[in-house]
Formats: structure tokens, C-alpha cells, sequence
């Protein structure tokens, strides 16, 4: 087994016993690769100070495939940890996590940076996952 296929399963493994609602996606032991040459949104924000990039690559159909957070303070443990986070969340979505399941799922988590956001439509943030969670709900979801 490959390492890919070791992070997956220990993706699928959890989300798989851990639903809360029958209603929700589960994951693929599929990959859907993202194309070569790809359309993407990149979002500027800010969270209580804290500057950020968010990059949301597309699959064709404009669904989000992969995510990327660049924090400012590059080299700090947040930005570590939100690194790993988006190489999983990433491969999540491209193993059938739907944007609705992702955003449901970060919505709410709590923990620093958290606060005022430079958003309108996401005047607070609880945390840099809730505020991506919220971005993808608003731009990916409700406009669907």
C-alpha cells in the first residue's frame, strides 16, 4: 500500500464510522485527479490580524479539488498544521468528499486565530478552518 493510499485510508476509516447523518457522502476508494491545466479562485482574508491566501483549485465541473492556505507568518506551527490539513482535505474532496459534507464538517471549530474577519460575508471567523468552511459554503454551495 502506498503512502497515498495509507493517508486516505486513514481518512475513509474515521469519516466512514464517525457519520452522524445517513444522508452524507461516503468517501470513494477512487481518486479523481484534478486536470494538468486547472481554473482556480484565490481569496485574500484576514482572521483577528492574521493575513491568509486561500486557494481553491477547480475540477472542471467547478467543483473545489484542492486547497491551499498560506498563512503570513510562514514557518510558524499554525502554518505547519494548516498545511497538513489541506493535503487531507484535498484528498478527501478528490475521493468524493462533497463541498457541502467539508463545509459541515469545519464549520464551528474553535481555535486561535479567531474573530473579525476583513470578509463581509463572514464577519467572524471561529477559527481559520471555520472561516474556509464558511467561504466554501457561500461561493461553492449556496450558489450552486
Amino acid at each position: 500500500m502506498s503512502e497515498t493510499e495509507s493517508l486516505v485510508e486513514a481518512l475513509i476509516e474515521p469519516m466512514d464510522t464517525q457519520l452522524e447523518d445517513p444522508s452524507m457522502t461516503l468517501l470513494s476508494d477512487r481518486r479523481e485527479i484534478l486536470p494538468e491545466t486547472r481554473k482556480s479562485q484565490t481569496h485574500k482574508f484576514c482572521i483577528a490580524g492574521h493575513e491568509g491566501y486561500l486557494t481553491i483549485g477547480l475540477f472542471q465541473d467547478g467543483r473545489p479539488g484542492e486547497i491551499f492556505i498560506k498563512m503570513s507568518k510562514e514557518g510558524s506551527t499554525l502554518s505547519g498544521l494548516i498545511q497538513g490539513f489541506c493535503r487531507a482535505f484535498s484528498l478527501a474532496l478528490q475521493h468524493g468528499l462533497t463541498t457541502q459534507d467539508a463545509a459541515d464538517r469545519f464549520r464551528g471549530m474553535r481555535f486561535e486565530p479567531m474573530g473579525l474577519t476583513s470578509n463581509p460575508e463572514i464577519p467572524e471567523a471561529s477559527s481559520i478552518l471555520d472561516y474556509v468552511a464558511r467561504y466554501l459554503q457561500v461561493h461553492f454551495v449556496e450558489r450552486r
